[in-house]
């Protein structure tokens, strides 16, 4: 859908902020964009706020024509993900948010040179790769708050992340159950966990920057990259917000094809998580079970669309191929053994009393707090929030099948393994539904050689494996797009570990980690 975008002057930004989550009862921020519109448009902020209440959206506008001192309100005592989006934003444009009490890099290193996001800024010749840049980083015990003064000015105080008699433990960047690179570090008081200060960007790449540089087709490659297991779901929402820019409408054909594969998706990575758990806590068995089912999927996604993690399976207009003859069949012989397997799950697992011992009452998140993180998906739902877009905004072929959304109210860890079970059950209904309906038709429409989306801002959703992945683009009218940001769906759920994690015990942080269910090339795009 083409946003609409009211612009607000830094000046009144603060209190139309306040306004919206109080008054308007605004309580989610779906998404954080930083921008630079250049010397005219200067730098700034894209805020998309959503009530859960009401339903209703709004999208602010604020920019600062300051280039050598941007500075705007920090909205992270309004909603607690604005933190780590803000120090994002800060990482990438140079954007001081005033109050925000951690101005720290939080993917680039500290002593990284410049904000490469920006239009003017060449992050090759300010960074050479030589010996003088591949030395370690010393990370950094304070942070830096700034207050802006009436005049103007910049006041600056330190903060400390950890207590001089605090013991910190490092859990990561290698580590073999954070299933990726990945860094905590971790203060305790005894065994128990005190603070949790998440460090990021040990495999950025630099998705969004390449983006700019990069033709629109050229750019679905490397939404496949970001969350692994949720590569058909991410490269959909990018084709769908391209296609509905461009006022392209795909057959029926591939609506059903789409919404089958992001189901089969959905069991696949569900099936990867309850895996990954088992193993984390020890249950080698499940954790063979759930992969043994999950190769099926991997094997149907290798007969059609030609790969099995990086699928680039989704084309703007369509897909890259039709479906394989066998296609029906072997999904429908797969759903006939998942739901006889999944109750394998719960016997030798799910319903074990260690399982339980390990996961109830652990890591517990009120639906408050998933609201104001933003933590979307499975981990949402098992707090308590109706979150799913497939339910609030159907795509696809959604809105031809039932099915219902898993919500529970206990928010602890044992309500995150089984919001996702009993969600490979939902997804297996409504594969069943549509397997005998495909109907016939193009599988992709006929593009332009060089494609061009029409000037103006656009947004796309879709229900990805872990909640709620945006696309938010803003084209010029060019063959490439001059601002491509996408919703992480895992950064909320790594922002919320300190607060899951606080008062629990440190062998429980694996755990709590595990049922969140994070995928680390999600964060560090």
């Amino acid at each position: 859908m083409k946003l609409d975008i009211r612009t607000v002057e830094p000046s009144q930004l603060k209190a139309e902020l306040l306004r919206l989550r109080d008054a308007e009862k605004m309580d989610f921020l779906e998404n954080l964009v930083g921008m630079d519109w250049g010397e005219e448009g200067g730098l700034g902020v894209v805020y998309m706020l959503y009530s859960t209440a009401t339903g209703k959206r709004e999208n602010l506008r604020c920019s600062t024509a300051d280039r050598v001192n941007p500075v705007l309100p920090t909205a992270s005592d309004l909603w607690d993900i604005a933190n780590i989006y803000e120090r994002e934003v800060y990482d990438f444009y140079g954007i001081i948010f005033a109050g925000h009490p951690d101005m720290r890099r939080i993917y680039l290193r500290e002593d990284w040179v410049g904000y490469p996001m920006r239009k003017d800024d060449d992050p090759i010749k300010e960074n050479p790769f030589d010996a003088k840049n591949m030395t370690n980083e010393q990370l950094a015990d304070t942070t830096k708050e700034y207050e802006l003064l009436p005049d103007g000015t910049l006041k600056a105080k330190d903060n400390v992340i950890f207590d001089e008699d605090d013991y910190v433990v490092n859990i990561g960047p290698q580590h073999p159950s954070t299933h990726g690179v990945l860094h905590f570090r971790v203060a305790l008081n005894g065994e128990l966990i005190k603070r949790i200060d998440p460090v990021l960007g040990y495999i950025h790449r630099g998705v969004e920057k390449l983006n700019e540089s990069m033709t629109y087709p050229q750019t679905l490659a490397l939404t496949d990259r970001l969350d692994y297991i949720s590569a058909q779901q991410s490269r959909h929402a990018l084709c769908a917000c391209i296609e509905q820019a461009m006022g392209v409408e795909v057959s029926d054909r591939v609506k059903v094809i789409r919404t089958i594969m992001d189901e089969l998706q959905r069991i696949d990575s569900h099936l990867l998580f309850f895996g990954c758990l088992c193993q984390d806590l020890g249950a080698t068995t499940a954790f063979l079970y759930a992969f043994r089912d999950r190769e099926k999927i991997l094997d149907i996604f290798e007969e059609t669309c030609g790969g099995r993690l990086i699928i680039n399976y989704n084309m703007i207009g369509g897909v890259q191929y039709d479906l394989h003859p066998n296609f029906q069949k072997r999904v429908k012989d797969f759903i006939v053994i998942m739901r006889k397997n999944i109750q394998e799950y719960y016997d030798i697992f799910a319903d074990n009393v260690i399982a339980h011992n390990r996961l109830d009452g652990v890591g517990t998140l009120t639906k408050e707090q998933v609201i104001s993180y933003g933590c979307t998906g499975g981990s949402g739902r098992a707090a308590g929030w109706s979150n799913d877009v497939r339910k609030l905004e159907p795509y696809g072929a959604y809105d031809r099948v039932d099915f219902n959304e898993i919500v529970l109210e206990d928010g602890d860890s044992y309500a995150r393994l089984i919001v996702r079970l009993r969600e490979i059950l939902e997804s297996l209904s409504i594969i069943e539904q549509l397997i005998d309906n495909i109907p016939e038709g193009n599988f992709r429409e006929k593009m332009k050689p060089i494609i061009k989306v029409p000037e103006g801002t656009y947004y796309n959703a879709v229900e990805a494996s872990r909640g709620r992945f945006g696309v938010f683009l803003e084209s010029h009218g060019d063959k490439s797009p001059y601002r491509l940001h996408y919703r992480a769906t895992g950064l909320p759920l790594v922002a919320i570990m300190d607060e899951a994690c606080r008062g629990e015990k440190i062998a429980d942080l694996i755990s709590i980690g595990g049922t969140l269910d994070y995928v680390v090339p999600d964060i560090d795009r």
